[in-house]
């Protein structure tokens, strides 16, 4: 632009520019993500037989070190493994754990270790009017798939929300 520029081309162009930064940074968001962890067969056989398989990078590795090593006593039910299939899990969700950059952006593990106390959680989840978390179709805010659709598949984008009424 010269010093000859009609003021309002300026501020044309400098609309459009910000228009674009701020397109590019909402895409970037909800845009392409790297594709999830594969899950880890016995955490799939026993995890997911009684909830959803948590992608294992929604929690630091130190929450998940916790979890496994109070098997006996999660969240007020016996979940015990054999000795081995504990390793194997516990490396598994070591290895990749923390892996979402709003869980590591996070300076402390949840409250309780627990995923849907985490900061990043309740930031992503402030929208949800509170009575949609005591629909029937939900029961609670743990139900991941009860709104993500493509949960089991480990995609929470917002592309694949479908709310209960």
């Amino acid at each position: 632009m010269t010093s000859t520029t009609p003021p309002w081309r300026r501020q044309v162009l400098l609309g459009t520019l910000a228009a674009l930064a701020l397109g590019a940074s909402v895409r970037a968001d909800d845009g392409p993500r790297a594709p999830p962890v594969p899950p880890l067969p016995k955490y799939q056989q026993e995890c997911a037989a009684c909830h959803i398989a948590y992608a294992p990078g929604l929690l630091p590795a130190a929450s998940w070190q916790r979890l496994m090593s109070a098997l006996p006593r999660h969240f007020g039910t016996d979940a015990s493994l054999d000795a081995t299939t504990v390793r194997e899990i516990s490396g598994w969700l070591a290895q990749h754990a923390g892996t979402a950059k709003k869980v590591r952006r996070d300076p402390t593990p949840p409250p309780e270790d627990r995923i849907t106390r985490a900061a990043w959680f309740t930031r992503e989840h402030r929208e949800v009017p509170a009575p949609t978390w005591k629909l029937p179709a939900v029961k609670s805010a743990s139900d991941c798939a009860a709104c993500h659709i493509r949960a089991d598949e480990g995609d929470f984008s917002e592309r694949n929300i479908r709310l209960p009424r």
